[in-house]
């Protein structure tokens, strides 16, 4: 089976067409590779909801998802966004395939419930149903998800990219999944940690060095790492050597987590 690999892109880890260029490139160069990508969308959520006069919430990371957001949301990850992301990439060489959670019902969910607080309309993936992504790969085309997701009524809900991208990288037995994102890994006592193993990473949950948005970010390293994706990585986008060094096993600015 050919290497492959979940990339899961948040917050600001590619401002602009030059990092998907850049991207698409390293994409194009490794064809013995399979690329899948997740995306986020947060930061333009929060500006749509804004201009909707509704209001943010988070807690832990993940954004509690009202009646009156879901619409919205939905409009701003599976239109917007991922019709940004693909063209950008189709543009520039890479086929793709858009798709997001409610795609031949790649996700099915239920709704979130943590520590018996209600996030809304947030989904809790329950099973993934990955015949459609693995199919494209087959055809030589890069699935790029949007997390927004159906129950089993096909309802919508939000579900956390970082979540929805674990569970993925699990139901398409991934050898890797990479977190791009605007930090540049698990910082501890002002040092990005190079390398974490499980057994570290929760013993810093514990102490509450890890914290905030980092905190669901984790929790979804741990289920793919449990459903045996060999290794996560958090880090920045460096550039094409980021991805290439990934690929051929190198270390990264950023921290890998292994068992």
């Amino acid at each position: 089976m050919k290497p492959r690999i979940l990339i899961k892109i948040g917050g600001k880890a590619f401002e602009g067409k030059d990092g998907f260029k850049s991207l698409a490139k390293v994409i194009k160069g490794n064809k013995n590779v399979e690329f899948i990508i997740v995306h986020g969308g947060g930061a333009e959520i929060s500006q749509a909801l804004k201009e909707a006069n509704r209001k943010t919430e988070f807690i832990d990371g993940i954004r509690v998802t009202h009646a009156e957001d879901i619409k919205i949301v939905e409009d701003v990850l599976s239109g917007k966004v991922n019709k940004r992301i693909a063209s950008i990439l189709n543009k520039n060489g890479v086929l793709c395939k858009r798709m997001s959670g409610k795609t031949d019902r790649l996700f099915i969910v239920e709704p979130l419930i943590r520590n018996k607080r209600n996030f809304g309309y947030v989904g809790k993936i329950k099973q993934v149903n990955a015949k459609s992504v693995l199919h494209n790969l087959t055809n030589g085309q890069v699935p790029v998800v949007s997390p927004i997701s159906g129950n089993e009524k096909g309802a919508s809900y939000n579900v956390n990219a970082d979540s929805a991208a674990a569970a993925l990288a699990v139901g398409t037995q991934c050898t890797d999944l990479i977190y791009f994102t605007d930090v540049p890994g698990v910082r501890v006592e002002k040092e990005t940690r190079s390398s974490l193993t499980v057994r570290e990473a929760k013993e810093l949950l514990a102490d509450g060095t890890i914290k905030a948005g980092m905190v669901a970010k984790m929790e979804s390293v741990f289920e793919a790492l449990n459903g045996k994706v060999k290794r996560v990585h958090i880090t920045q986008w460096h550039g094409e050597e980021t991805l290439k060094n990934i690929i051929k096993n190198k270390s990264i600015k950023g921290t890998t987590i292994q068992l």
